[in-house]
């Protein structure tokens, strides 16, 4: 059959290629104008999957089939994907005018919806003719029923996707589901992550019955075969939908899934990720996690559960995860690697959590989690500056003006609708799905902050507003903004790269040393850029822009307070210098060369890829 000769490593096969012909022929017959494809009647149905070409001009609407065999279909295709015969020999087409013109195997990797037909000699889209509704007649019918050949309208690509909510957009957005189905399911749950598992109310008529009995109510309209069995279908004593029962499924569930995970482990080492907090009611949680090489040699990060402590001493947080581990049939000599923040408990050298661990377990080295350390120094940063401290001091005073005020928050909304739409009527910003939102302007707050310093009825906002509003229009703030945002920019990058779970130490040292490259290149050739953004960012704004050769006179703040030197001293040497000086040493603190050099030469024993990353020098280094 096509597919099997298309899968050369399925050598199963259940129809004989003689079957294809007949098909093609069958097909052929009924689709001899492209224009009746969608008129073809189920007479489909009584083929099996394997038989069906991938060619799309050779292909019958995916309607044309019964619905038993549409999902099958589409698994089918989605797990080959759009025929993009790349090495094909492209033939000319006259189009008149314009010249010959053939298809270019590069729009594949522009448009990777794209599928070409070698029987015709057009191009097709994949993810409409899986997915698209058979009554919308938006986005392009050419591209499904014909094919598109006219190769010097190339926008006609373009013109197919069209925008937010076409037909092609919402075939794509069933295609991406259907291919990630995992993500589809846990989206759906993320969705019901502020609704209890339990209902305060689960009858019949109440809108919110809780996430149990909402996803179960959700699995019987897409299953015929649960909607059989639950609820008004399911025996009057037998609903399994009682508050005792749904406890008792999470607890199953939670032990199905924790014994997977240990017998994943079985008797090998593994590592564990342990960080303790206190919950609504008060009490303090204790959190744990393993990290582990499963059988195939690949790396998991698993949750293994909660338990309580009645204090956060050091013995309390040992006992606490020895019971756990036991609980599981875990051993704690088992432990090759344990990392937590970086308190004083936890991390102590003489009696910290760590140290009485390794007590038992000399091999159980300790890693302070790499985030953690990137977080506290910028912690440092707002700590150990004065001009820093000062830039969230006023940015705090703004979340008290406006934060606690549902009223004011309102206000900001409406304000910055206004705004968007302003600045799309001028063609400043684009639009499009994510684009644009809510909070995506610069200065949403400061009509309101006008707003409140002049018709606030308690007096002592006005006055907060008044503060706030001078710090927030001078030079300064909007310096220190700048400044803030560009360092920030760089280490956000390498915060979300270092909680990435599959993240492996070269890559993890290689980033932190990135990050300290761009810090330093900003301190060398950057301020000249730097400053030209600030002052375009003012003129812009209407905010008074100081002569870098006059002295400096601080905003609302004493003059005592400060050494009398030029502007330029000040916002160069002082502010710009200083501050990325301190966030270099602070990184440079956290990860020193030495632990860096540590980490990458014991990366060249992962076993992965049969130890890929071996290197005997790095071997002799280490040692």
């Amino acid at each position: 059959s096509y597919w099997n000769n298309y899968d050369t490593s399925n050598k199963s096969q259940k129809t004989s290629t003689s079957s294809t012909p007949v098909l093609n022929q069958e097909i052929e017959d009924i689709n001899h104008d492209g224009e009746d494809r969608d008129n073809v009647s189920n007479i489909q149905s009584s083929y099996e999957v394997e038989v069906i070409p991938h060619d799309p001009g050779l292909r019958v609407p995916i309607s044309s089939y019964s619905l038993k065999y549409q999902d099958e279909i589409q698994r089918k295709f989605v797990a080959l994907g759009p025929y993009q015969p790349r090495s094909h020999n492209f033939p000319q087409k006259d189009h008149g005018s314009r010249g010959k013109r053939r298809f270019s195997s590069k729009w594949f990797d522009k448009y990777d919806w794209l599928e070409y037909s070698v029987e015709k000699d057009a191009v097709f889209c994949f993810v409409c003719y899986l997915f698209k509704e058979r009554t919308s007649n938006v986005g392009g019918d050419s591209f499904m029923n014909k094919g598109f050949d006219r190769w010097h309208r190339s926008e006609s690509y373009v013109s197919h996707i069209r925008g937010i909510g076409s037909a092609h957009q919402q075939a794509k957005e069933k295609y991406e589901l259907f291919r990630n189905q995992k993500t589809s399911i846990m989206e759906s749950l993320n969705k019901q992550s502020r609704l209890a598992f339990r209902g305060h109310d689960e009858s019949e008529s109440s809108e919110n019955k809780g996430n149990f009995r909402e996803l179960l109510a959700w699995l019987a309209k897409i299953s015929n075969d649960v909607e059989k069995v639950v609820f008004k279908n399911a025996p009057g004593n037998n609903q399994m939908t009682s508050g005792g029962i749904q406890k008792e499924l999470i607890k199953s569930c939670a032990k199905e899934r924790t014994k997977l995970i240990i017998e994943e482990i079985k008797d090998n080492f593994f590592g564990i990720l342990a960080d303790e907090s206190s919950d609504a009611s008060g009490k303090e949680q204790l959190a744990l996690c393993l990290r582990y090489i499963d059988q195939k040699g690949r790396l998991n990060e698993k949750f293994l559960g909660i338990i309580h402590v009645e204090d956060t001493t050091v013995v309390s947080l040992k006992s606490a995860i020895q019971s756990l581990l036991i609980k599981h049939s875990l051993s704690i000599s088992k432990i090759q690697g344990q990392g937590y923040d970086g308190a004083s408990n936890m991390k102590g050298e003489i009696q910290g959590l760590k140290t009485l661990i390794m007590n038992d377990t000399p091999s159980a080295y300790y890693i302070h989690c790499f985030a953690h350390q990137l977080q506290l120094t910028l912690v440092a940063i707002a700590n150990d500056n004065c001009d820093c401290t000062w830039l969230f001091e006023q940015l705090s005073y703004l979340l008290n003006v406006i934060g606690v005020y549902c009223k004011r928050k309102e206000m900001i909304r409406i304000i910055q609708a206004q705004k968007v739409a302003e600045a799309l009527n001028l063609g400043e910003i684009d639009s499009g799905k994510g684009l644009n939102q809510e909070l995506s302007l610069s200065r949403p707050a400061d009509t309101l902050l006008v707003t409140i310093a002049k018709g606030a009825s308690n007096k002592e906002d006005r006055v907060k507003a008044q503060l706030v509003l001078y710090s927030f229009e001078s030079f300064d703030f909007v310096f220190m903004a700048h400044l803030m945002l560009y360092i920030f920019g760089y280490t956000n990058q390498l915060s979300n790269a270092l909680q990435k779970k599959d993240q492996d130490i070269i890559n993890a040292m290689t980033l932190v040393s990135l990050t300290k490259e761009k810090l330093q290149s900003l301190r060398t050739d950057g301020w000249e850029n730097f400053l030209n953004r600030v002052i375009s960012f003012c003129k812009n704004h209407e905010i008074k822009v100081p002569d870098m050769n006059d002295y400096y006179v601080p905003p609302g703040r004493p003059r005592r307070l400060f050494q009398k030197v030029k502007n330029i001293h000040r916002f160069r040497v002082e502010m710009f210098l200083s501050i990325i000086d301190l966030q270099i040493q602070k990184l440079n603190n956290r990860f020193d060369e030495v632990n860096m050099e540590l980490l990458i030469c014991m990366a060249c024993l992962n076993p992965a890829n049969s130890f890929a990353a071996f290197d005997q020098k790095k071997i002799l280094r280490l040692a």
